[in-house]
């Protein structure tokens, strides 16, 4: 014979109504129509009370046993409070005192994020840095495209609160809300845009260059003089949209060919000092945990971001590249960070 279901909510709710009213368990169990044993184990159970939390004694660390803690967490990064005491042999160290040992000689950090660089990745970043390095700066223009979404990052609504105040409630949409994909350029302590891709149009090689005509060409571009565009050097990732035959072929035909187009390594976001620019923004946008409801008051956010970027601090980022270059030669082709 099977067991039988256990009381619901609903019937334990009864219970407690019948009981309040006077009834008998017995009488109880026969207007449930359920077994007098379960409806007197309920009431019994009840009546006990939860158990009073007994309070083990805590278990003292050594100054030994700190130091070892201490060498196990520099040789395991990212790793879990638990997994660090464990590799040192030290048992029986709740969680709250295990934290409180930690911070005082470590942070909780995210691992970093980086494009992977094999072999063939770091010998071309050591030759473009190579080629470049008598390179004047100030003379080329550096381009890239960013995604900006309503909800923002996960990771950068958090902050403090006040004691007895309840945490903001935070939107979690499907796909961040839907984004807006935002072009721009810097050069030397000139911010070139930033120009909105039309919603709903994936940029592949034509769109791309129908992109660049009607906004970097007809709205920037063309209002330099003669002795500018001849010396300008036009730089753009290996993004497919833009090292195809077509996109290049076109650009050609624009006058951006062989010296003033760029030759760009692979996996190299770390070299683009426009991603510094679009951190400034992401920071100003996002700030406070704010969140957006639609598409354009996000793009008018980034505008809004863009614009208190002042001169002096493009200028930092698009002087940064020779330091950029020798540290590339450096670390033999290897990640240089941001």
């Amino acid at each position: 014979m099977g067991q039988k279901k256990d009381l619901t909510g609903s019937e334990k709710s009864k219970i407690v109504r019948y009981l309040a009213e006077g009834c008998s368990s017995l009488k109880i169990a026969k207007l449930l129509k359920r077994d007098h044993r379960t409806i007197k184990r309920f009431i019994q159970n009840s009546q006990q009370g939860r158990k009073k939390r007994v309070e083990k004694p805590r278990r003292k660390i050594t100054a030994h046993e700190l130091r070892k803690v201490k060498r196990a967490a520099a040789k395991m990064p990212l790793a879990t409070s638990l997994a660090i005491f464990q590799s040192c042999n030290i048992t029986g160290v709740p969680k709250s005192t295990r934290c409180a040992i930690l911070r005082d000689m470590a942070k909780v950090r995210k691992a970093e994020r980086r494009p992977p660089l094999n072999k063939t990745h770091k010998l071309k970043r050591q030759d473009w840095a190579k080629k470049y390095l008598k390179t004047e700066f100030s003379k080329v223009l550096w381009t890239d495209e960013m995604r900006v979404n309503l909800d923002g990052p996960d990771g950068w609504a958090r902050g403090w609160i006040g004691k007895g105040q309840r945490a903001p409630v935070r939107l979690r949409r499907q796909q961040g809300g839907g984004g807006v994909l935002v072009w721009a350029g810097i050069i030397k302590d000139e911010l070139v845009g930033p120009f909105r891709v039309e919603d709903g149009v994936k940029l592949n090689s034509q769109s791309y260059c129908q992109f660049l005509e009607d906004t970097f060409f007809k709205q920037w571009y063309r209002k330099k003089s003669a002795s500018f565009k001849k010396n300008m050097i036009f730089m753009q990732d290996n993004a497919p949209s833009h090292a195809s035959k077509y996109s290049t072929a076109w650009l050609a035909r624009k006058g951006i060919k062989e010296e003033k187009l760029m030759t760009w390594p692979p996996c190299s976001p770390d070299l683009n000092p426009i991603e510094n620019l679009w951190s400034i923004i992401k920071c100003e946008i996002y700030k406070e945990g704010k969140q957006y409801t639609s598409l354009n008051s996000v793009w008018e956010a980034v505008v809004a971001a863009a614009r208190n970027v002042d001169g002096e601090q493009i200028k930092t980022l698009t002087e940064s590249m020779d330091g950029r270059l020798l540290s590339v030669l450096a670390k033999k082709g290897g990640y240089i960070g941001r």
